[in-house]
């Protein structure tokens, strides 16, 4: 499963969703790719206030503010479907 967070330098919410990631990455067969907004106006302005943001390959997205466990069932519900 392709995962996408939408990040910025200098976030510390963003960081703080990374740090959830590499648990999940264990447990699941999950691909995650960070993508850097500032690099994008078009980013900036669908993101910027929202970041960090998960976005799942079936285009359904998670704002901030996500625990390590309602990511996990996210997961779960997907992989189920």
């Amino acid at each position: 499963m392709q995962l996408s967070l939408f990040t910025t330098a200098g976030c510390h919410l963003c960081e703080q969703a990374a740090e959830l990631l590499p648990p999940i990455a264990e447990d699941f067969p999950v691909n995650v790719t960070a993508i850097e907004i500032g690099d994008d106006d078009a980013l900036v302005e669908r993101y910027g206030i929202r970041i960090p943001v998960i976005k799942f390959e079936d285009g359904e997205e998670l704002d901030w503010p996500f625990d390590e466990h309602t990511l996990r069932q996210h997961i779960i519900s997907k992989i189920n479907h």
